[in-house]
This record gives structure tokens, sequence and C-alpha cells, in this order.
């Protein structure tokens, strides 16, 4: 017999060491070859003043299994706590966060019966980089971070995994008729890549109409790939269509570790009452052993689930009289599952997980883009002023630009407000003030820093300034709404 594959395992808060429990047990009797190193993470090691939720030590555990299969945790709210998942998927580069959301009619109550839809969230940049500023009385920023590299590995990703498990297409969702450059980007890449993949249908949407049809007609979409706020959202919305949240496990990949988990949280309001719902984590674990290559094990316990589903074994939050044949706990799903491990369902679709199939694809390239010419040609100066107008802060500021640059627009909350600014327009304390080489193709840092000299010398309350360059003649910045 081959010897254990070790990994690492967290039981989480609040429901999360009961279903880890049952998921545990479900594992011994599948015959999964695993050994557990179990580490502490969530909300007591947050409580001991670290401020990711997990000790320094458990990292070693990680990077020496390189599998984690992690309950849910609890992140207080307030008090600059960092969220665990966002700091896992960072820090061990598991860029590929894959949900699969599949519908079970007619034994799960579901709108949708025939839903069959994969999830494949980009899980490291985006809005989740969590990089955020107050920058005046009335105004805060978080800053949206989109890098071709990150957008090509997700995507790629996302057409290795359609090929390998015989999908047929795949849909990038985007909101680049808005933000045209940072999704802009994203939108570029998929159809660069989409383009090496003949034998895989390619399409793009706009998330909101996406999400929209997503909710009204599932059967249309097979893999979708999207960004990491979009993906979070579009998975939970997925996955409860098809019944329930808590019938939903994922994976992150990553070129060396991988993490697994349900996708729902902890649930404090009923840990310990012994109704929660092991599924999501059980089938997170099902696609664990797929990654380690214990397919076996996996079709076993997944057929065994689908069989206890199609025979009415349902937990509370499943349960609808006339089709569920009986109610169970958490302790009596494991038990349930067990007498049933080696059969198959009769009427829902069996798993089958044959040896090979990937879950992580090792060595993605990534190609890049050629490189371009970047010039800086101007800079946004970003100043808190309470009151007033576009026309009194370009009054104010034009005085103080050296020679060689000139002001051509203020704006306000992303509105042009000057020159010719709409008298309605309602503005806050968060001003900007673009300025611009005036005759030159070209400015100087050092023009920019005589620029901020010169604010700073008024007395002007400047948050934030921002470089404008071109890339190859091209703007890489945006214009304000109305100019």
């Amino acid at each position: 017999m081959n010897s254990p594959t070790k990994i690492t395992i967290a039981r989480g808060d609040g429901i999360g060491p009961e279903i880890m429990d049952a998921t545990l047990e479900v594992l011994a009797a599948s015959g999964a070859n695993l050994e557990y190193e179990e580490i502490q993470i969530g909300e007591s090691v947050y409580r001991r003043g670290i401020m990711n939720g997990m000790e320094p030590s458990a990292w070693d555990s990680l990077r020496r299994t390189k599998v984690f299969l992690k309950a849910p945790i609890t992140t207080p709210q307030g008090g600059g706590y960092k969220s665990l998942n966002v700091t896992i998927r960072g820090a061990l580069g598991l860029y590929a966060n894959i949900r699969p959301c599949v519908s079970y009619s007619p034994f799960v109550a579901t709108k949708h019966p025939s839903m069959d839809v994969v999830i494949v969230r980009e899980n490291e940049e985006d809005l989740y980089a969590g990089i955020e500023y107050r920058q005046t009385q009335d105004v805060t920023q978080a800053v949206k971070l989109i890098s071709r590299p990150g957008s090509e590995k997700i995507i790629r990703y996302a057409f290795e995994y359609a090929r390998a498990n015989h999908r047929r297409k795949v849909t990038a969702f985007v909101k680049d008729n808005i933000m045209k450059i940072s999704d802009g980007l994203f939108h570029r890449v998929f159809d660069e890549i989409a383009a090496e993949y003949p034998d895989i249908e390619a399409e793009s949407m706009i998330v909101d109409i996406g999400a929209a049809r997503l909710a009204d007609t599932p059967e249309h979409f097979d893999v979708i790939v999207t960004l990491n706020l979009y993906g979070d959202i579009i998975s939970d919305i997925a996955a409860q269509i098809t019944g329930s949240v808590g019938l939903a496990g994922s994976s992150n990949i990553g070129d060396q570790c991988a993490m697994f988990e349900a996708i729902h949280g902890s649930a404090p309001t009923i840990a310990g009452k012994g109704i929660a719902n092991p599924s999501g984590l059980l089938l997170a674990s099902v696609m664990m052993l797929v990654h380690i290559g214990q397919s076996e094990a996996a079709e076993r316990i997944h057929n065994a689930w689908l069989k206890m589903i199609e025979d009415g074994i349902h937990t509370v939050d499943i349960f609808k009289r006339g089709v569920s044949k009986a109610r169970i706990g958490t302790r009596d799903f494991a038990a349930n599952l067990v007498d049933r491990l080696g059969e198959r369902p009769a009427t829902l679709v069996p798993a089958s997980y044959p040896a090979g199939v990937a879950s992580s694809f090792s060595g993605i390239a990534l190609k890049g883009a050629p490189a371009q010419t970047k010039k800086l040609v101007g800079v946004d100066v970003f100043l808190e002023r309470k009151g007033g107008t576009g026309d009194d802060m370009a009054a104010l500021f034009q005085p103080l630009i050296p020679a060689g640059l000139k002001l051509v627009m203020v704006s306000n909350r992303g509105q042009k407000v000057w020159p010719d600014g709409a008298p309605e327009t309602f503005c806050t304390d968060h001003w900007r003030c673009r300025v611009m080489a005036d005759g030159a193709d070209e400015l100087k840092h050092g023009q920019v820093a005589e620029l901020l000299a010169r604010v700073a010398k008024e007395g002007l309350d400047f948050v934030q300034s921002s470089n404008l360059y071109t890339f190859d003649g091209a703007n890489g910045f945006s214009a304000a709404a109305g100019q």
C-alpha cells in the first residue's frame, strides 16, 4: 500500500468542528489514504492578537503538506482583522477558485433542474487586495488592481479546465463598458487566449446582464471565468439557485498548494445544535481527493452522497415534505452516507473521476505582452476642500501650475465640474485637478514634484497624486464623466 498523503486540516469556528468531524468520518470509511496535520485558525487566534487569524507555525504545515482542508471560520467584525481566506489565497498563490454548482432535482427543490455550471474565479487581486484609504472627511477609496499575468493565469486555467473535463463553453463576465482599463484588460486577454482553444466555444458578457441570465437561464452557461469580486457574488447566486448554498464545495488551486472548503460561512447561530449540513465541506473533500490522485475514493464518496440525496435522507436545510423521507442531523449524516459507500444513484447522474482527471495544471505559460513605450504626460492631483464649485477650484489651482504644464480638467467623484461643469452636479470635499504637459509630449518627474511643492506651500491639502501615462501613444488613464 502506498504511503498516506499528508494533508493539513482546520476545524474552524461555529459549525466548523461538527461538519469537519462528519467529513473525516466519511473519508476514513471510504478508503481514502490520508494522514492529517491539524492546525488552529480563526476566531480564537484572532482574539490572541494575531490579525490574520493564523499562527506562524501553521504556515509550516501548509508548506509541508501543500493540501489544506479547511472548515469555515469567523472573522471578528471591525478592529482591522484581515480575512484569513484572502491572506491564505494570496500568500500561497492560490489564484484559481473553482466552484461547481449543480442541481439535484427533483430531490432538492430548484427552479433550474438541469443546471450544471462551474465558476472559475480569479482569487488574488481585484478589490480583494484590500487596498483602501480614507482620503477626506467625506470620501473613501478602494483600489482595484487587475494585472495581465493574473488575468492570463485564471483565463488559461478556465480553458484548460474546460478541455480536461469535457466542457463545451467558457464565458467571461466583465464590466468593461464602465471600467474600460481594468476590466478591459481582462477582456482583451480573454479574447487572446480563447483564440488558442478553437475546440471550446468562447463568449463574454457584461456582468450585470450575465448574472441576470445566470439566475434566469443557467443552462446557457457551462464554465464561467471572471474577476474576484464578481466571482464571489455570482458563485453564491449560482449555488443558491441550485437549491442550497450549503451543498457547494470549492477548491482554491495554485502552482504549489491547494485549499478546499465549503463556500458557506461558520453559521454561529446554529453551532452546537447538531443540525448543520456537512455537504459543502464533504464535496470539497471530494475535490481534494481528485486533486491528490485518489479518484477512486472521491467517486465512492460522491456517489454515496448522491444516493443519499436520492433516497430522501436530508438535513433540515433541504428537507421538504413529500420529497424527503427522513430528516437527519449532522452525526446521522455521516452514518447514513457511510452505509451507502459502494452504491450509485439511480436517477441522478453518477459521479465519475477517471484516473488522471486534473484539478490543477502545472506550468501554465504566461506569454505577456510586447514591451511598449511609456511616457509621463500628466498628473492628477486630488485635494480635500469643503464647499465651492469647479470654477472656484480651478481659480485656486491654476496660479500654482509651473511653466510647461496646464490645467485641463477638474472633477468631483469622477464627474467633470470644470470647464463647463453643470450647476446641478453635487460636489463633496474630494476634488481632482488634472494637469497635462503644455506644448510637449512628455513631462519630467521634476515638474510633478515642483507642482506638488507649490500646492503644499499654498497650504492646500493634497491627499493623493496619480501620474498619467501613455503606452505606445494610447492613454493609460480614464477620462472623467462628461469630459
